[in-house]
């Protein structure tokens, strides 16, 4: 079997894992079109790092570090633009679900809440409900293992707290 040029092998690694994309996208854009441009400029960024990309390693992973990256690069400038919006409110959670699907109003309120959290936590939430390990959450964020399990615990307990004041 002939192997695939670059170009074609970046274009299948990114269709098999485009999920990551819009996880990533609606967990850290205000609004559909913030979200489509994170999409976009994570494409172009990833595209430019592929050469770099060491396919010993998993590419989700690596994927993962960079639409983060992105994402919070993204989240810094558009705050600054936006600092004088009302913080975030539904249009926020404008796309939670896959296209053509509508969000539940569980899932609703748990974006809402994730999206009240540091760049950090919301990655750490994100990478835990997407069922990563503890281990290749460490890998993504650049922390321990046992520094993810302990961020997971407390993560869990203030989000729990905030849903419950927010049904209150």
């Amino acid at each position: 079997m002939a192997e695939l040029d670059p170009q074609e092998r970046f274009l299948a690694l990114v269709e098999d894992h485009r999920r990551i994309l819009y996880k990533v996208a609606r967990a850290y854009g205000r609004t559909a079109s913030d979200q489509d441009d994170l999409v976009q400029e994570t494409i172009v960024q990833l595209w430019k790092s592929f050469p770099r990309y060491d396919a010993r390693y998993p590419f989700s992973t690596w994927m993962y570090r960079i639409a983060l990256n992105v994402a919070i690069s993204f989240q810094r400038r558009e705050s600054t633009r936006h600092q004088h919006l009302t913080a975030a409110g539904d249009e926020v959670l404008q796309v939670v679900g896959e296209a053509g699907s509508e969000p539940t109003e569980e899932i609703e309120l748990l974006y809402r809440s994730i999206a009240q959290l540091d760049d950090l936590n919301k990655a750490l939430a994100m990478l835990y409900l997407d069922g990563h390990s503890h281990a290749e959450i460490a890998e993504v964020l650049g922390i321990s293992t046992t520094n993810v399990a302990t961020r997971i615990g407390r993560l869990k307990e203030r989000l729990r707290d905030h849903l419950r004041d927010m049904e209150a």
